[in-house]
């Protein structure tokens, strides 16, 4: 019963696609810096998260990064996208019940008895679970190396164009 509830509870706080935030307990964005101008950027989507979503979303964060930094620009020198896949098996429960009757019938004749009995047993067993259920969570990390000037001879990005475009698309307040 305990194991249902959280479960339940589980499913109702997930139940939406992980917003823009920090890394918490239905996933977000987290980083890693490398260098005074390198960072690991990464994204953890929950199960009702799009992979769109969540490049969208690390490629934000790493735009915001660089912005936070008093840079301008940035470059990707490495990207990785993957899924986490999670499978969970309810717990399988089995309830048997049993019914028993008994007949019995008397002949009395003076003093005398006799008779007889007959007994009959019905058993049923119900079995529920077992039920898998299969999620999949996008994950996505960018590592990015920032600049103050456009670098030339690569294709950079405009951290705080990047930045703008994505915050309207998902609606999210622009600081930039």
């Amino acid at each position: 019963m305990k194991k249902a509830l959280i479960l339940t509870m589980t499913l109702m706080i997930s139940a939406c696609a992980t917003s823009y935030k920090t890394d918490g307990f239905t996933g977000g964005y987290s980083e890693t810096r490398l260098d005074e101008n390198v960072f690991t950027v990464s994204f953890k989507g929950n199960a009702m998260t799009s992979r769109e979503r969540a490049a969208d979303f690390t490629l934000m964060r790493s735009a915001e990064l660089a912005l936070e930094n008093d840079y301008q620009y940035f470059v990707i020198i490495d990207k990785q996208s993957y899924t986490k896949i999670s499978t969970y098996v309810s717990p399988v429960t089995s309830n048997t019940t049993t019914t028993a009757n008994t007949t019995g019938s008397a002949y009395v004749s003076g003093n005398y008895v006799s008779g007889n009995a007959t007994t009959s047993a019905n058993s049923t067993t119900t079995t529920s679970g077992g039920n898998v259920t299969t999620s999949e969570k996008p994950r996505e990390t960018n590592t990015i190396v920032c600049f103050k000037e456009k670098p030339q001879n690569t294709f950079s990005y405009n951290a705080r164009f990047i930045y703008n475009e994505i915050a309207k698309k998902y609606d999210i307040e622009q600081k930039y």
